[in-house]
C-alpha cells in the first residue's frame, strides 16, 4: 500500500467465482451511464429498489441510464428498522404487479439495508433473478455490496433470514460520498479498519497515516480505500464463498455488534457503529487472552476513536443480555458461541473455545455488569 493517496480514477476489480464472477467498478461519475449497467441486464425489465433519502439524490440518473427499457422504481422507507420480510413483500408485490419475468433484474440503489433487501428479494423471486448493486454509502461500497450475502433482520436476531445471491456487478460511484452524513462516513470506516485488522497489516498502517484525508473526503484516498477494501473482500469471498472457513473472519466485531443492534431494535445504532464497539470488545478480549499485545490493543482503539466511532456498547445492556443474543448468532454451533478474535494486527482467528469466565469478564468490563 502506498503511503499517500493516488489520483481518483476509474478502477475495476473482479470477484473470481467461476461462472458467477462479476466486476466491481470504482470511481467518479458512474451514475447515469448506460454502461456497464445495461451490459449486466439479461433482459429488458429492471426494478430499481431504493429508499426515500437516496431517491431524491440519485434515482433520476439511474433511471436515465435505463431509458428505452421496461424500468420501474420502488421507494422504501430509510433505516435498518425496515430491513424486514414485510419490505421484501413490497418488492415482490411490485415485481408481480408489473409482470416482471425470470429475465428481469433487481437493482439495489442505496446502502447496506437496501442492498440486503433487494438482493434477498431477487434471490427468492421466481427462484432467483439477476441482481445489481449500486451502493451509496461507504460501508456498502467496501463491504455489504460485495460477496452475495443478502437477507433481512428478525426481532430475535440480525440477518437470520437470508440467502447467498451474487450480483451481476457492483458500481461504486465515489461522487455519492460527498452527500454522505459524517456519521455514516465514520460507520463505513469501521468496516474499512476491519480489513486491516483481520488480514492486511500494511493497510492498517496506511489507515493510521491517512485517516484525516479520509475524514476530509479526499477523493484519491477514498478511491484507494474502496479499492483496497474490495480487493481484500473479493479475495476472501473467492476462497470461501459460503463461509465454511476463512470468510467467517470478516465478522470481526460482528457477534458483539449484532447483539447491540438486536438489543436496540435496529433503530439507534448504525451497523458500522455497532461493529466498531464490537471490534473494541474483541480487541479487549484478545488482549486479555494474551493474543494481542498492549501496544497493538492501544493502536486498535486509537484508530477507532480517531475515526469518530463508539468504543463501548449501550450502558443499558447487561452481560446476560449479550450472552442470550449471541447464543442465537448465525456463527453459533451446537450451542457454543463462536467469536472472531485477533492474534495480532492483520491476523484473525475464529474460535468457540474462549473460557466462559474470560468472555464474561470482557462483558462486565464494557457494561459495568456483575
Amino acid at each position: 500500500m502506498t503511503s499517500t493517496p493516488t489520483e481518483c480514477r476509474s478502477r475495476r476489480l473482479n470477484v473470481a467465482l467461476g461462472e458467477r464472477s462479476y466486476p466491481i467498478c470504482i470511481g467518479p461519475d458512474q451514475l447515469g451511464r448506460a454502461e456497464p449497467l445495461r451490459d449486466w441486464l439479461p433482459g429488458n425489465q429492471a426494478l430499481v429498489v431504493t429508499n426515500d433519502t437516496v431517491a431524491d439524490l440519485y434515482l433520476d440518473p439511474v433511471l436515465t441510464s435505463l431509458e428505452g427499457l421496461h424500468a420501474d422504481a420502488l421507494i422504501l422507507p430509510d433505516g435498518e428498522a425496515h430491513k424486514t420480510v414485510a419490505s421484501c413483500e413490497r418488492i415482490w408485490d411490485r415485481l408481480l404487479q408489473r409482470r416482471f419475468e425470470r429475465s428481469c433484474t433487481v437493482i439495489a440503489l442505496g446502502g447496506g439495508v437496501i442492498g440486503d433487501l433487494a438482493g434477498f428479494a431477487a434471490a427468492a423471486y421466481q427462484r432467483g433473478v439477476a441482481f445489481v448493486q449500486i451502493p451509496t454509502t461507504l460501508l456498502a461500497q467496501v463491504d455489504s455490496s460485495v460477496g452475495g450475502k443478502t437477507g433481512v433482520n428478525h426481532p430475535r436476531g440480525k440477518n437470520m433470514i437470508g440467502a447467498f445471491h451474487q450480483p451481476r456487478g457492483v458500481i461504486a460511484d465515489t461522487d455519492v460520498l460527498a452527500t454522505l452524513p459524517a456519521r455514516e462516513l465514520s460507520a463505513g470506516l469501521a468496516e474499512v479498519i476491519k480489513y486491516g485488522l483481520i488480514r492486511d497489516p500494511d493497510f492498517f498502517v496506511w489507515l493510521e497515516d491517512n485517516l484525516e484525508a479520509l475524514l476530509a473526503r479526499d477523493t484519491g484516498a477514498l478511491a484507494d480505500t474502496i479499492e483496497r477494501s474490495c480487493a481484500n473482500k473479493a479475495d476472501v469471498v473467492a476462497a470461501d464463498e459460503r463461509e465454511q472457513g476463512v470468510r467467517a473472519t470478516l465478522n470481526l466485531g460482528h457477534t458483539f455488534g449484532h447483539a447491540i443492534e438486536t438489543a436496540t431494535g435496529y433503530s439507534s445504532w448504525l451497523h458500522g457503529e455497532a461493529v466498531a464497539a464490537g471490534m473494541a470488545m474483541a480487541a479487549h478480549l484478545s488482549a486479555d487472552l494474551g493474543w494481542l499485545s498492549e501496544e497493538e490493543h492501544h493502536r486498535v482503539t486509537a484508530l477507532l476513536r480517531r475515526a469518530g466511532l463508539p468504543l463501548t456498547p449501550p450502558q443499558s445492556m447487561t452481560p446476560t443480555q449479550f450472552l442470550e443474543i449471541m447464543a442465537v448468532d448465525k456463527k453459533a454451533q451446537q450451542g457454543r458461541i463462536r467469536l472472531v478474535l485477533q492474534q495480532g494486527i492483520g491476523r484473525a482467528i475464529v474460535t468457540d473455545s474462549v473460557p466462559a469466565e474470560r468472555l464474561r469478564a470482557t462483558l462486565n468490563h464494557f457494561t459495568g455488569g456483575a
